[in-house]
């Protein structure tokens, strides 16, 4: 992509709420680190498709050296945001701070095509919503069992759709039997703590059997579960595309959920929710009747894999010969700071192999929305992450988001391999179960169990 025009004069583009800090960005000392690690930059070598340059982009805008014209846009919408490269930063710049301040700042104020805001707009009013995602189920699995979504991919009809549509239809997840989350579960045995869960939205639509491998294992690990069923989506994919107003009701609306709850620890399984809820306290922090409570609220917020890794194991952990491939989820692994105590849980259970995939830094191009916007760049990372597995002969790969689980899938059926991938905590799900003994515990019957089903 090329540079955008400077424009000496202009007046500065970003209004008065919140534009991205001067002090953040001026901590930037361009030095390069974060290039190897940048997927946009991987792909195209260019400057202004890499942290550094957006960065000498912002200034430029703050500067009143640039309008925020559409080509200026252009090298903020083809950032992932999966933060690879805060975790390079010698410098350590907030570059998560900056990005979604910045695209606040777009959606603001940069006037987008009608056809980009309706798709966006229809994007953001199923995704953010469990019970829309909810009603998507059946007519999803009508059309994947009466074998009209098998007729449309052999036939190609599909390539006269859309690119965008063409992208959604690609990461259909397989519809699972719906399992659904009791308000509260009992621990087995004493009780070590009571914890609430965030279900999530595509997680609580069509991954419910990680909700519930999840309820499994903190129960078998002596927990009181606690799922508050009017929480709403946590505001994550609005957040992360700087839709900042609707971000912020949801926000108010999960912690008044959570608050009636009275839990210890509040347990997240979706890297990107996780990574939300964590920031709450930055999102409300103008907000007087919900900053102090969400800074509790976020203190409170814990991934699964971290929780667990916490505290002492109780339950048992059976064998399964399994060679695994683990996938660092961004806003685990980058925005977390998460990337030990998943690998510690999966080598805990016996026969498990653990094989690391190379480049793990770098994005799979789910990224919130970003597969769904980009589709062209996502797909580009999708299949570089999938000829990176390949060599690896895993039988299974396991990550902690499903953003990427559904990107992964879609990169190893174009590969033409059916790989199965799965949630970490499904994993330990099965290892905790009695049915699966030594003997039992192969790949075969892993994948077709009922705490894998849907996955591959």
């Amino acid at each position: 992509m090329a540079n955008p025009t400077e424009t000496p004069a202009a007046a500065n583009a970003f209004d008065s709420h919140h534009p991205p800090s001067r002090e953040l960005i001026d901590q930037c000392v361009h030095c390069g680190f974060c290039l190897p690690v940048c997927p946009t930059y991987v792909l195209w070598n260019e400057e202004m498709d890499s942290p550094r340059g957006r960065i000498y982009l912002m200034k430029l805008v703050d500067d009143g050296k640039c309008d925020m014209n559409p080509q200026w846009v252009s090298h903020f919408d083809s950032c992932l945001g999966c933060m690879a490269c805060m975790t390079a930063c010698p410098s350590g710049v907030d570059y998560s701070k900056l990005i979604e301040a910045t695209r606040a700042q777009i959606e603001r104020n940069h006037r987008r095509s009608l056809a980009e805001k309706l798709y966006r707009r229809f994007i953001f009013s199923l995704f953010t919503n469990p019970n829309r995602l909810r009603l998507m189920r059946l007519p999803l699995l009508a059309y994947q069992k009466s074998g009209a979504q098998a007729l449309l991919r052999r036939t190609g009809f599909l390539n006269l759709f859309p690119k965008q549509l063409r992208a959604m239809e690609t990461l259909m997840p397989q519809i699972s039997p719906s399992e659904s989350i009791p308000a509260v579960t009992p621990p087995q045995g004493a009780k070590r703590a009571r914890v609430g869960l965030l279900l999530g939205c595509v997680q609580r639509a069509f991954f419910p059997q990680v909700n519930a491998a999840t309820v499994r294992v903190l129960a078998a690990e002596g927990c009181e579960v606690v799922a508050p069923q009017d929480q709403p989506c946590c505001g994550a994919l609005l957040v992360h595309a700087g839709e900042e107003s609707a971000a912020i009701v949801l926000a108010r609306k999960t912690i008044d959920a959570f608050e009636r709850s009275n839990v210890d620890s509040i347990i997240t399984n979706a890297a990107g929710c996780g990574s939300n809820v964590k920031e709450y306290a930055h999102l409300l922090r103008d907000d007087p009747q919900y900053a102090t409570r969400a800074k509790a609220f976020s203190s409170k917020c814990k991934d699964i894999t971290e929780f667990l890794a916490g505290i002492e194991p109780r339950a048992k952990r059976n064998p399964l010969r399994l060679r695994v491939a683990y996938h660092d989820a961004c806003h685990l692994q980058h925005a977390q700071g998460i990337r030990l105590q998943p690998r510690s849980l999966l080598a805990s259970i016996p026969g498990i192999e653990l094989t690391e995939i190379p480049e793990s830094a770098v994005c799979c191009g789910s990224a919130g929305i970003y597969n769904l916007v980009q589709p062209d760049a996502a797909n580009a990372l999708g299949d570089r992450k999938a000829q990176l597995i390949a060599p690896l002969n895993p039988d299974v790969i396991a990550t902690g988001n499903p953003g990427c689980l559904l990107q992964l899938q879609s990169a190893l059926a174009r590969s033409g391999r059916k790989t199965p991938v799965v949630h970490t905590v499904q994993l330990l799900d099965s290892s905790l179960r009695p049915r699966f003994s030594d003997s039992t515990s192969d790949s075969n019957s892993l994948s077709s169990s009922s705490s894998l089903s849907g996955a591959s």
